[in-house]
């Protein structure tokens, strides 16, 4: 198989390295040549620097990486060219275009895949389990919590900058680390009411974008969940805890493990796999992505689950815009 892949940044170089890893290495590069990061492991690798020309070299897949508002401007001529596609969460920042993008996968029976790796995390491939096995009754109450320094994502570069303090790249706390309203939509079900606030709270001079949203859901099913979002805490914190009518689960990203704890058993530990690493994530998701191609497996989050946790992100963002 051929890939293309827009965006050569951190996550762009990663898939890049599972591809290889997974022997697959017929790639093209789609490239602003903007990024920080060093170029020594893509010589000799095709790149082009417009879509129009990428395409040209008929790629069977697409891995959209470049910063999120330059999604859709690759998806769509990459949907109508025929091609599956993983695109990094969230699909965009806006919903304008998604039509065109929802018939050309149609037309040319092609899948889509939304990057949200978490979905491939044992410790909360667990809490699904447990969930659907109904262990701790009917769930009440979810809430999490992720909060992380921003300067320290890239220490190489100036943070201010990035796209995840750029409002013209689809920067903003809430839709970089929007992964925790898509595993609480794939744990909880469907969101019918969202209520958030959002800001700029730290001294991070994030003038372009907020660096905090505390956001309120309401699920179909009756329960409550609540989350919150930050690019100013130290040290990292990022977790989960779902309570139900019979019992609590907990997961911790910290050691990956999912404890759950009902009146018939007390605690009990769900811990990660011995030497798992967090690019295992990736893999997976990379694995998966393959066997779509092939034709083995529908996606995990399609293109519908993705647009779900965009419509909640500009419901969380609105009383901002």
């Amino acid at each position: 198989m051929k890939f293309l892949i827009a965006g050569f940044g951190s996550i762009g170089r990663r898939h890049f390295r599972n591809l290889a890893a997974l022997g697959e290495n017929d790639i093209v590069l789609l490239r602003t040549h903007r990024s920080t990061l060093d170029d020594d492991e893509i010589h000799g690798v095709p790149a082009e620097s417009t879509i129009e020309a990428a395409l040209k070299h008929w790629p069977d897949a697409v891995i959209i990486a470049n910063p999120t508002a330059n999604h859709l401007a690759v998806a769509i001529p990459a949907a109508q060219a025929g091609c599956h596609i993983l695109v990094e969460k969230p699909v965009s920042d806006t919903l304008d275009g998604i039509d065109d993008l929802r018939s050309a996968l149609a037309h040319h029976q092609r899948q889509l895949l939304v990057g949200f790796q978490f979905r491939y995390h044992p410790g909360l491939r667990r809490v699904k389990e447990l969930l659907d096995r109904n262990v701790i009754g009917r769930p009440l109450l979810a809430r999490a919590h992720w909060g992380e320094y921003l300067p320290d994502w890239h220490p190489w570069e100036d943070y201010r900058g990035s796209y995840a303090a750029r409002k013209d790249l689809g920067g903003g706390v809430v839709r970089t680390l929007s992964h925790p309203l898509d595993y609480l939509r794939w744990l909880m079900g469907d969101v019918e009411q969202v209520k958030a606030i959002t800001g700029n709270f730290s001294d991070l001079e994030l003038s372009d974008v907020e660096d905090m949203g505390e956001i309120q859901l309401r699920f179909l099913n009756g329960a409550f969940g609540s989350l919150n979002v930050n690019y100013f805490q130290r040290p990292a914190r990022h977790d989960l805890e779902i309570v139900g009518t019979k019992g609590t689960i907990r997961w911790d990203n910290a050691d990956g493990a999912c404890r759950w704890w009902t009146d018939n058993a007390g605690w009990q530990v769900h811990p990660l796999p011995t030497g798992f690493d967090r690019n295992d994530l990736f893999l997976a998701e990379m694995q998966h992505f393959i066997a779509i191609i092939r034709g083995e497996v529908i996606p995990l989050c399609g293109l519908e689950d993705g647009l779900a946790v965009q419509s909640l992100i500009q419901q969380a963002l609105a009383p901002a815009q």
